[in-house]
């Protein structure tokens, strides 16, 4: 990993992509990651807007802010792994290769990537930083975890269309009591993640 030294006011940094997933959890579907550069101008902005922890955030106006970054944003992208790669990889190497993804479709190159968590990803020639709750501490990690989470839920909601039995427009894909039942009783899609399936107990 290239180390770079980071000013005291990382979390500001011009040039600076927050990166953060959703869905590494669940049961069923992809997981995302989204990557986020923000100009400093516009980062008051979206702190006043209540842009922080998309968990801490509800769902309605999760889907405002969401709309809000990406308008503001210098750049703005989604990345993804499938339930093959998941199952084929592991959910951890998913999870990097769609964080990556992310960064890599950004129209211009981060000078650095603040990445949500304890780990770094692997092969990645950009500097990078891991934070650890990142997503509480770091607006531009913030504003990349509530576009990823308004993706995915998009995504799940229109998936429980094709899949109404699971509720996953409810547990966006989450191992809830309910979801657990309807894969007892239905068993599980294609979508479903196979090496997910000794958690269903």
């Amino acid at each position: 990993m290239i180390q770079v030294p980071i000013p005291d006011y990382f979390p500001d940094y011009y040039g600076a992509a927050g990166v953060d997933e959703v869905g590494r959890g669940a049961l069923f579907g992809p997981v995302a990651a989204a990557a986020v550069i923000l100009a400093p101008e516009d980062i008051p902005r979206l702190q006043a807007m209540g842009v922080k922890d998309s968990k801490q955030v509800p769902a309605q106006k999760r889907s405002q802010l969401a709309g809000a970054i990406a308008s503001l944003a210098v750049a703005c992208q989604i990345g993804t792994a499938s339930v093959e790669e998941i199952d084929r990889l592991n959910i951890l190497r998913a999870t990097f290769l769609a964080m990556q993804r992310a960064i890599v479709a950004l129209p211009v190159t981060p000078q650095l990537c603040l990445i949500d968590g304890n780990q770094t990803i692997p092969d990645l020639a950009i500097p990078q930083r891991a934070i650890v709750g990142g997503d509480r501490t770091c607006i531009v990690i913030a504003a990349a975890s509530i576009v990823a989470k308004v993706w995915r839920d998009r995504l799940l909601e229109e998936l429980a269309q094709q899949y109404p039995q699971y509720h996953l427009a409810q547990n966006k894909g989450y191992g809830t009591r309910t979801h657990r039942l309807a894969l007892s009783q239905y068993g599980p899609t294609p979508l479903h993640r196979s090496s997910f399936r000794c958690r269903q107990n």
